[in-house]
């Protein structure tokens, strides 16, 4: 039986695998990746940080019970421990000056998923939020898997980026918010999936387009 997660995936599937098989993510996992690319990139990603905290403690307030509550905000503790330090370990290995760290000028497809989460997160729909997220996440997991576990011999900033949207427990938070979007579409009327396919196709529109962005 075809999952919804997989509906809203394929309803967009160019997108998607353009984001997920993107030149960026191929290079960075050989280590070819230019490093001013790397630079903008890591400068650019780290703005979604604070955002992603506000969709997420959202997601988590309204998620209907604490089983559905309590991945997700295990998870918070792995961005706001050893994925923050792997952003200050790289921004310093990359010699990023202070403010391109903290107040970088933000680019069009950094702005617009922004915006998206922001709006989200404002909803008071779970299921908007969720999907917003699961794309965020489950994109990730599908561009580092195949380069997973890391070449040996990789800087840590090219090699840790992999290893932390791979492996066990990031397929477990994946398959947690999947889940929750599953079960929300499921459960929606056909304006309440149409919602969620709208948050879900933009979201993989915005990962396509901050690839890009940050290749060129």
């Amino acid at each position: 039986m075809t999952r919804p997660t997989e509906i809203l995936r394929d309803a967009c599937l160019d997108d998607w695998r353009h984001a997920t098989c993107h030149k960026f993510c191929a290079e960075l996992a050989d280590g070819s990746l230019p490093l001013d690319k790397m630079r903008n990139y890591l400068a650019q990603d780290y703005q979604f940080i604070d955002n992603f905290f506000r969709l997420a403690a959202s997601a988590i307030h309204h998620a209907p019970t604490l089983p559905d509550r309590l991945p997700l905000a295990q998870f918070m503790g792995v961005l706001a421990g050893p994925e923050n330090t792997y952003f200050q370990r790289s921004f310093d290995a990359l010699d990023v000056d202070e403010k391109e760290r903290t107040h970088p000028v933000l680019k069009e497809p950094t702005l617009a998923f922004q915006k998206l989460m922001l709006k989200a997160s404002k909803t008071g729909n779970y299921g908007a939020m969720v999907a917003v997220l699961c794309v965020a996440e489950w994109s990730y997991l599908e561009w580092a898997t195949p380069f997973a576990p890391s070449q040996s011999g990789l800087p840590f900033y090219f090699s840790e980026w992999i290893d932390l949207h791979s492996g066990n427990y990031f397929e477990s938070v994946v398959e947690h918010l999947r889940g929750q979007v599953d079960t929300a579409y499921d459960e929606a009327n056909d304006e309440g999936r149409v919602i969620f396919s709208d948050y879900f196709s933009q979201a993989v529109r915005l990962e396509r387009a901050f690839f890009d962005m940050s290749y060129t």
